[in-house]
C-alpha cells in the first residue's frame, strides 16, 4: 500500500509538473506571439503614417497646382476680355465713320447669318445718333429685334 501511495503521489507530482511546464510553455508562446503582434502592429502603424503623410503632401501639391491653374485661367480671361473690348471699340470706331446705309447692310447680313449678338455689342459702342441713322436702313425685322434687345439692356441697367 505504501508503494501504491508513493507511486500515486509521484505520478501526481510528475503530472502536476508536466501541467505546470505546459502552462509555462504556453505563457511563453503567448508572450512571444504578443510581442510579434505588437511589432507587426507598430510596423504597420508606421507605414500607415508614412503613407498618410505622402498622400497629404500630394493633396497639398495638387491644391497648389489647382490654385495656380485657376489664377492663370482668371488672368487669361481678363486678357481675353480686354482684347474683346479693344476689338469692339475699334470696330465701333470703324462703324461710326461708315455711312449709315452701308453699316445697315452689313448688320442686316450679319443678323441674317445668326450674329445678332455681335451686332448688338457693336451698336452698344456706337454713338446714339449713329445708331438712330443705321436703324432707318435696317430691315424691319432686324431693327425690331435690336430695339427689343436695347430695351432689355436699358431695363436691366436701370434695375442694377
Amino acid at each position: 500500500m505504501l508503494f501504491s501511495i508513493v507511486v500515486l503521489s509521484s505520478t501526481l507530482l510528475f503530472s502536476a509538473e508536466d501541467t505546470t511546464s505546459k502552462f509555462i510553455k504556453q505563457r511563453i508562446e503567448i508572450r512571444e506571439l504578443k510581442k510579434e503582434l505588437n511589432e507587426f502592429y507598430n510596423t504597420k502603424e508606421t507605414e500607415y503614417k508614412q503613407r498618410k503623410k505622402e498622400l497629404e503632401d500630394l493633396l497639398s501639391k495638387i491644391e497648389k497646382e489647382k490654385n495656380n491653374i485657376q489664377k492663370l485661367r482668371d488672368q487669361n480671361l481678363e486678357i481675353l476680355q480686354d482684347i474683346k473690348g479693344e476689338v469692339k471699340t475699334k470696330t465701333a470706331k470703324i462703324y461710326n465713320n461708315m455711312k449709315p446705309k452701308v453699316s445697315a447692310e452689313i448688320f442686316n447680313k450679319m443678323i441674317d447669318e445668326g450674329n445678332i449678338n455681335e451686332v448688338f455689342d457693336i451698336i452698344l459702342k456706337l454713338k446714339e445718333k449713329k445708331v438712330t441713322l443705321i436703324m432707318r436702313y435696317l430691315s424691319i425685322k432686324n431693327a425690331s429685334q435690336l430695339t427689343l434687345m436695347l430695351k432689355q439692356f436699358n431695363d436691366n441697367k436701370t434695375k442694377g
